[in-house]
């Protein structure tokens, strides 16, 4: 049988393995695997002792011939999952010095990522102190025999990795249930942070090839589309990749900057299926894409150019015309404007049908590289931060940084290979970027692609009419579909993630009783390629963004006036590879790899994050700190009886007796102080979050990524 195994295993799966020899460890030890296909058991069967024994069910076993005969046999340890002494069963094996192989999920995944694992084997390893081995069957998911739905190959090439032997926490002190349910916890968070390391060290090196492989899987899927209503298979996609790089190669260069390095090529696009495609051609090409924030209106767009050393930017005569942009300052600084319908119809038919005829041959890794071998370590993209404190900042992320974010992220959020993604986030935002195209096409989703997302009454109908089941926006964002949307508009969506600033409950319970739709908030910043925190539905806790990401190390540095939590600083394989601005470079690198998020946050026993608030975001008032976003958060949403229209800031202001005083900015008239403070009350807070003062504006400055403009509102201030 074994034989017959390592045949199937070797020769038709050529199945690679590492780190056989922990399999050799004497018990009491528990093996635990992923569990993603029915052939997951021949493939660790083929590099397994006869002494190993797979831990089965007795009442599967019972539904037919074939089951007995291959779940109870010597190889097995078949139990009863009914009984309440399977579990003691097993335990005293273990303590006799046996060897098992336990599937913790209790069944085969329906998404392919890790399920929750039964807090029964926290138990084992709690009271038998077994060592524990865990086991990532890389690639297991696209065998045929699988339960879920997702794309599958006959005989792709499956790996299996075996992790060193791990010793479990001792947890003392507590009741036997948390005890075994933080246990199992442990031994989730191994296997999460297995997969991802595996994936680091073997996977697609730069983000150009991972779309490329997933391109060469599934060449006919129509993977983006865009309000023209065009929609693009993958090959289709490659093909303007490998036209357009050829392009860039010919007018710009072979991608090498005077001085060394790579050249930077500016863009300025909004979310259409062009913009994909030009990212990737300039990855092919061997530059490195600068998305332009062209919200933040062309004198701080040509502060950002010029930080980036741009000659060309590549933009688009009908984004220039609608968003009724003046790029004259650009020609007079000397940066050379590149349209692309100029370079769609310098293209000639013979060369399309070429480049058709080259990825189709190719199956999407015919990638046009004029001599260029991208690394992880070479840069990938220049983004530049909201600004909302002050002047932009230039981040430079590697292929590594948002290859290792993509995958921290696919590792805790469990999609299937069928989401369809709604993409209004912009790009030259981190988190639209990533998650909104990097994830969707390096994993096959289809992506629908909508140029802005401030178009409260159409986004919904949108979402409705593609069938979106993922989604993702800000707090000022999903406000503004919430008041719009008709109840069944979110009717298809699974997962909405929100992030780039602090969630109010208001929204937060708005899309709960309205849509039915639970909403994932998660944490991170533009230099963390962005995320660092994720909820999800497998873990989450009211007030909190979730736990930390796997791969990221973190500490808390304390703040003078802050009893509970402190100065964040965080360090992982997602952190950027520098600012172009040389002061700001200059104080990270002083960090030695740790980045300064600026950020106060609290950290519960269970490792779950809760945001305080920005440092730069706190008062001191009569000698306390207090956090400005606590204060906003309890008056968002608190005031129904003006509308959801209504929307307050609060900035501060000095005062001889107090040190600063808060202010409430209100864009509604009829908003009064005592509403305030009892709003302030209703959440628990003091008096010293009370503000003492209402201005009143119009409209609240919001950046483009939906944020309040804190810079644009002191100085509307200031004005009168």
């Amino acid at each position: 049988m074994k034989l017959l195994c390592q045949f199937i295993a070797f020769v038709w799966f050529r199945m690679r393995t590492e780190n056989l020899e922990v399999l050799r460890t004497p018990g009491p030890v528990l093996l635990i695997p992923n569990h993603v296909s029915w052939l997951d058991w021949l493939f660790l069967s083929a590099v397994l002792d006869n002494d190993w024994r797979f831990v089965t069910s007795a009442t599967t076993a019972q539904a037919s011939w074939f089951h007995r005969r291959m779940m109870i046999n010597r190889r097995t340890f078949p139990i009863d999952t009914t009984s309440p002494y399977a579990a003691k069963h097993m335990a005293q094996y273990l303590e006799k010095g046996g060897r098992l192989v336990l599937f913790a999920e209790g069944r085969i995944s329906l998404t392919g990522s890790l399920m929750k694992l039964f807090d029964g084997t926290g138990f084992l390893i709690h009271r038998t102190q077994a060592r524990v081995i865990t086991c990532y069957l890389r690639n297991a998911v696209r065998v045929p025999v699988v339960r879920h739905s997702g794309w599958t190959a006959w005989f792709p090439r499956v790996s299996a990795h075996f992790s060193p032997v791990l010793t479990a926490p001792r947890v003392q002190g507590v009741s036997s249930a948390v005890a075994r349910q933080r246990i199992t916890t442990w031994l989730r968070d191994a296997m999460i942070r297995q997969q991802v390391e595996v994936e680091q060290r073997i996977g697609a090196p730069d983000v150009l090839t991972q779309i490329a492989q997933a391109a060469a899987d599934q060449p006919r899927k129509i993977i983006l589309e865009d309000v023209t209503f065009t929609e693009l298979t993958y090959r289709r996609m490659m093909v303007g990749v490998d036209l357009l790089a050829r392009e860039w190669h010919r007018r710009l260069g072979n991608g090498q900057a005077p001085g060394g390095g790579r050249q930077r090529v500016g863009v300025l696009l909004p979310n259409v299926n062009g913009t994909p495609v030009t990212l990737l051609s300039l990855w092919a090409a061997g530059f490195v894409p600068a998305i332009l924030n062209f919200s933040t209106g062309t004198p701080t767009m040509l502060q950002c150019a010029q930080l980036a050393g741009l000659r060309w930017i590549i933009t688009s005569h009908t984004f220039v015309e609608k968003a009724r942009l003046h790029l004259g300052a650009f020609k007079e600084a000397g940066i050379g404007l590149i349209y692309l319908e100029e370079i769609r119809t310098s293209i000639s038919g013979g060369a399309r049908l070429a480049g058709l005829v080259r990825q189709t041959l190719a199956c999407g890794r015919g990638l046009f590289r004029p001599g260029v071998q991208l690394a992880a370590h070479d840069p990938a993209v220049v983004l530049f931060t909201s600004g909302s404190e002050g002047v932009p900042k230039g981040v430079e992320l590697t292929h590594g940084n948002l290859l290792a974010n993509m995958r921290q992220v696919l590792s805790v959020l469990d999609v299937t290979d069928h989401e369809r993604f709604f993409s209004a986030m912009p790009l030259f935002h981190s988190f639209g970027l990533l998650a909104g195209l990097i994830v969707p096409l390096s994993r096959g989703h289809y992506i629908f692609l909508y140029p802005s997302p401030l178009h409260y009454r159409v986004v919904p109908a949108a979402v409705y009419d593609k069938v979106c089941t993922v989604m993702f926006g800000t707090n000022t964002f999903l406000n503004g579909y919430a008041r719009r949307a008709h109840p069944y508009d979110f009717n298809t969506v699974k997962f909405l993630v929100a992030g780039a600033e602090k969630v109010q409950e208001a929204t937060a319970n708005t899309w709960a009783r309205k849509f039915g739709v639970r909403l994932l908030e998660g944490y991170g910043a533009t230099e963390c390629s962005p995320a660092l925190c994720l909820s999800t539905r497998l873990e989450s806790r009211f007030g909190s963004v979730g736990r930390f990401l796997p791969g990221i190390e973190w500490r808390l540095e304390p703040v003078e006036g802050v009893a509970e939590g402190g100065r964040l600083l965080v360090r992982g394989p997602n952190v950027m590879r520098g600012y172009l601005n040389p002061e700001a470079d200059a104080k990270f690198k002083a960090l030695g790899g740790w980045y300064d998020t600026g950020d106060i946050v609290r950290v519960d026993e269970d490792g779950f994050v809760f945001i305080l608030g920005r440092l730069k975001r706190f008062a001191k008032v009569s000698g306390e700190m207090v956090s400005l976003a606590a204060v906003e958060d309890a008056l968002g949403g608190a005031f129904p009886q003006y509308g959801q229209r209504c929307e307050v800031a609060v900035v501060t202001r000095p005062d001889e007796d107090k040190g600063e005083i808060l202010i409430a900015v209100c864009n509604d008239p009829r908003l009064t102080l005592e509403d305030l403070r009892s709003a302030i009350k209703a959440k628990g807070l003091t008096n010293l979050c009370v503000p003492r003062e209402i201005r009143r504006v119009k409209e609240i400055p919001k950046l483009g990524t939906g944020k309040v403009d804190y810079r644009e509102l002191q100085a509307r201030l200031a004005e009168g």
